[in-house]
């Protein structure tokens, strides 16, 4: 697993290899100076071989340690502050090496190819899916949709809303022709002869309406009769209407062979083919429901409609907002829905794929370019410091490999020249 340490620690780091590195050099310098001390005081005794080996092994050392010691010091600074040609390398070219390191990121991590190579076998979409099914995460995801709804809603003023909800509502209405739609709820309606329920309740209806207001039909039927017709023929005349009415609709309710039935049934069948054909009663549909939107009550249900929804979002704009339950459900049915659907998992692949490849297409260059500029805006010596503590623990690597290589040539040769003949 890769782990990932601030500066402070890289640094830390940094410096403890670092110290490795020079103690390692600073010991074969000691062991060189005793050697060339011991070989002194043995003079002029010719030095035994086992004095010359360690000599020529530490000077060797010192040689290797040193050189790759100014190597990887002139990445970053002048050697012992001299101000030596070629040294200080990423100070004096921070500005490339931000152009070149932009680069380099773009061409070789945000290419096509290399994202595509990247989102391969990932399964997104199943994850995504996997992730939403747990109860938890719909709760979160639920929660945070409905708070965010609800503080956007909160933040609009309310004449702005009321004005856009009334305008979107009667916008839409106006661009439904209304009277296929009136066609397709009465065909539904007529559906398993389910509008003689309705039929069976308007005959219920009346029939209680003229049982209550028997007076009235009756004081009715008296004023609209001659004055000279006697009052007792009045009272037959509205038993028998009013008989007549009950006796019709006790007929209709228990009769489902009733010819009024049959033109009932009739009507709305013509009544559904002059919605849908007749240009006359189109017409005449379109001018009622224009009328209907022109009528200040439309106003009004719209203004009630966003009332009605601002307060149920209010209840969830607060810290501790209850979760939207049927949000949740919905998105439960949605992940379930998506993990029973492969070819829908793939769909979301395939569109997470192209949704990256538009945007790395679209803000390569842009990616590129703050890393150059973010670069360029770095003070030398700073920029120097932050690279050198980034990689500078691998160079100390380096120093340590040139001082032991250094001092295992040295050996190697010291032995080849003294066995030579």
């Amino acid at each position: 697993m890769l782990v990932v340490r601030d500066d402070s620690e890289k640094a830390r780091q940094y410096a403890a290899m670092r110290g490795r590195a020079t103690a390692l050099l600073g010991g074969f310098a000691l062991l060189f100076v005793a050697v060339s001390v011991l070989s002194h005081y043995l003079r002029p005794t010719p030095a035994p071989f086992w004095l010359g080996l360690i000599r020529a092994t530490a000077e060797a050392a010192l040689v290797g340690g040193i050189a790759d010691w100014f190597a990887v010091t002139a990445l970053f600074r002048h050697p012992m502050g001299l101000p030596i040609p070629h040294t200080a390398i990423v100070a004096k070219r921070k500005d490339r090496i931000g152009r070149s390191l932009g680069n380099f990121v773009g061409n070789n991590f945000l290419s096509r190819d290399v994202i595509t190579r990247q989102l391969a076998g990932l399964t997104l979409g199943e994850r995504a899916a996997r992730w939403l099914a747990e109860p938890q995460h719909q709760r979160r995801v639920a929660r945070a949709v409905a708070s965010g709804v609800a503080r956007a809603v909160e933040s609009v003023p309310v004449e702005e809303l009321q004005d856009t909800v009334h305008t979107t509502l009667v916008g839409q209405l106006r661009k439904a022709q209304v009277a296929p739609v009136l066609a397709e709820l009465v065909s539904v309606a007529t559906t398993d002869d389910r509008h003689h329920e309705l039929l069976d309740r308007l005959v219920r209806l009346l029939s209680r309406v003229v049982d209550e207001n028997r007076e009235i039909i009756r004081v009715r039927i008296a004023e609209e009769s001659p004055w000279w017709v006697p009052d007792a023929i009045d009272d037959k005349l509205y038993q028998k209407i009013v008989a007549g009415i009950q006796r019709t609709l006790d007929e209709i309710a228990t009769n489902d062979q009733h010819p009024l039935r049959a033109q009932f049934d009739q009507a709305l069948t013509s009544f559904v083919e002059k919605l849908q054909s007749s240009p006359e009663t189109i017409a005449r549909a379109e001018e009622i429901k224009e009328r209907l939107l022109g009528h200040p009550a439309v106003a009004d249900v719209s203004d009630a409609l966003l009332r009605a929804a601002r307060e149920s979002l209010a209840r969830y704009s607060g810290p501790d907002a209850p979760s939207p339950e049927p949000l949740e459900r919905a998105l439960a049915a949605m992940a379930a829905r998506a993990l029973a659907s492969d070819a829908f998992l793939r769909e979301v692949d395939t569109a997470i794929e192209r949704l990256a490849l538009s945007i790395v297409d679209e803000y390569r260059p842009e990616v590129a370019e703050l890393i150059a500029r973010t670069v360029e805006g770095w003070d030398a010596t700073d920029a120097s410091r932050k690279i050198e503590i980034q990689i500078g623990r691998d160079l100390q690597f380096i120093r340590i490999n040139g001082t032991l290589v250094g001092g295992l040539v040295g050996l190697i040769l010291y032995v080849i020249g003294t066995l030579a003949p």
